[in-house]
């Protein structure tokens, strides 16, 4: 049976929870459309966690990979268009780095677009009750460092493999520990990444429908 993998991170800046690791570990060994989804976990830190994305994809050997990040803030599922080639981080990550201004890879394009059907996974999302929308930018963090990474190791090494990034809100238990913003339950949030996933699946050729942003 053919395999999907899906990653998430580990906790940082001082929270004791990551929600995409939350939610996505309860997707492991689940099948959907006829693949079996492998769940794995990435440290938050710059190089570190492209080396282990880049071996476990090689271990698994995916038809697909969907890397899944924290955003808090965002009152939704945000699945992101685009991942650009530079780190510049507001933070140190768990290791102690703060690139500024760095490309991730030195001699990669500016950017990678997603090679999912991110307007039918935004679709499957919200038709399964869950607020999402498409994303234009996945920041300058860890999250980006991965999701460029691996459009360009993808492009670079496995072009048959398709792959993409999701951002999700807050968990409520983090969500009271910084007051106004948004969150979304774990059951909510695993079930947004079943919906990704099985129209990622299903969906060859994107749909035409508006995603786009003003601002």
């Amino acid at each position: 049976m053919k395999t999907i993998l899906i990653t998430a991170f580990e906790p940082f800046d001082g929270e004791t929870l990551n929600p995409s690791w939350e939610a996505v570990r309860q997707l492991d060994r689940r099948e959907l459309v006829g693949a079996t989804v492998i769940a794995r976990q990435l440290p938050c830190a710059f190089g570190q966690s492209l080396t282990v994305l880049q071996q476990t994809i090689e271990s698994v050997q995916p038809v697909m990979v969907l890397a899944v990040g924290q955003a808090g803030g965002r009152a939704e599922v945000s699945v992101e268009r685009i991942g650009i080639n530079v780190d510049d981080a507001r933070i140190a990550d768990n290791c102690g780095q703060q690139p500024i201004d760095r490309p991730i890879a030195a001699e990669g394009p500016a950017a990678y677009f997603a090679t999912l059907p991110i307007k039918a996974m935004v679709a499957a999302i919200r038709e399964a009750g869950i607020p999402a929308a498409v994303s234009q930018t996945a920041g300058t963090y860890v999250c980006n460092h991965v999701m460029y990474g691996l459009l360009h190791y993808l492009h670079q090494h496995r072009p048959q493999v398709r792959g993409g990034f999701i951002h999700i809100p807050y968990l409520p238990e983090q969500a009271v520990a910084h007051p106004g913003q948004a969150s979304m339950s774990a059951d909510s949030v695993i079930r947004a990444l079943e919906a990704a996933l099985t129209a990622a699946l299903s969906v060859e050729e994107d749909i035409r429908q508006t995603g786009g942003a003003t601002h």
